[in-house]
């Protein structure tokens, strides 16, 4: 069943999601070499509470943090720990909150300064696509057209892998809510697009094969190939002409800026609508 939302509705998500936006920038003052990813969840965690909200993933079907956390070769869901950023890693941050009964949810993917240029080729690609999908999230387009704009991008034009095991989603009074939204399609297949849908699209892409693996805690997925993958996540509302994008990576991105241990993730411009 999918639930269109009211425009009281999309404010309460609006404010969860923004939430989750501004966490992510929290997040992007303290990602330096040397600091451990649990400092980076407990330190979100704090400024989620601290804002009225609830850490969405924290016990979510006995999820332990408040962030999924994933270095390197790890896709997505993978723990905070004690160990250390260096210089060369990138860092996927995947953040939910939850504020009197709505949702909030996005991702970035971070590289710190000594990431090399083949793997931030891989961040820009991805942080472009969801993009493209976003241009085509419009009333009386189909759920294909969204998945087609980031597979013809990324595996036609630039050869990477997308997974396809793990999928965007609907987001309102649950966390994940239908339908999904695949990373791949085809043009005028699928869902036909209402206004009032509240979507999650989330890109993950891998620099090699896209077949993953899941490790034995339950939760990490790495690629299969132990390359690199980066993911990006925006949470909007389907509208008519243009989508109402509810989360924002205007904050973070703002830090990352003036953070000298980050180099900072531009999309390419000319591909999207103007």
């Amino acid at each position: 069943m999918i639930y269109y939302k009211t425009q009281e509705e999309l404010e309460k998500l609006r404010e969860s999601a923004q939430i989750v936006s501004r966490t992510l920038a929290e997040v992007a003052k303290l990602i330096k070499p040397g600091v451990s990813s649990l400092t980076l969840d407990r330190t979100a965690e704090e400024y989620i509470r601290d804002n009225g909200g609830r850490p969405a993933f924290k016990n979510y079907k006995g999820f332990p943090f408040s962030l999924c956390i994933s270095l390197n070769e790890t896709v997505v869901h993978g723990f905070p720990s004690i160990r250390e950023l260096n210089e060369t890693d990138i860092i996927s941050v995947d953040c939910g909150v939850e504020k009197n009964g709505y949702f909030g949810d996005s991702a970035y993917t971070f590289a710190l300064a000594g990431v090399n240029s083949d793997t931030e080729k891989l961040l820009r690609a991805t942080k472009t696509c969801l993009y493209l999908a976003i241009d085509k999230a419009v009333a009386g387009n189909r759920m294909g057209d969204l998945g087609f704009a980031i597979q013809d991008y990324i595996e036609r034009n630039l050869g990477y892998g997308i997974v396809r095991e793990l999928v965007g989603h609907g987001v309102g009074r649950n966390l994940h809510e239908e339908p999904d939204v695949p990373n791949y399609g085809k043009r005028g297949s699928g869902l036909k697009l209402q206004e009032g849908l509240v979507i999650a699209i989330e890109p993950m892409v891998n620099q090699g094969t896209r077949n993953v693996v899941q490790l034995k805690d339950g939760w990490t997925i790495n690629t299969a190939d132990r390359k690199p993958s980066a993911h990006f996540e925006l949470m909007l509302a389907v509208k008519k002409g243009k989508a109402d994008v509810l989360s924002t990576f205007a904050f973070l991105e703002e830090e990352e800026a003036k953070n000298d241990n980050l180099k900072k993730i531009e999309v390419n411009q000319e591909l999207l609508v103007s």
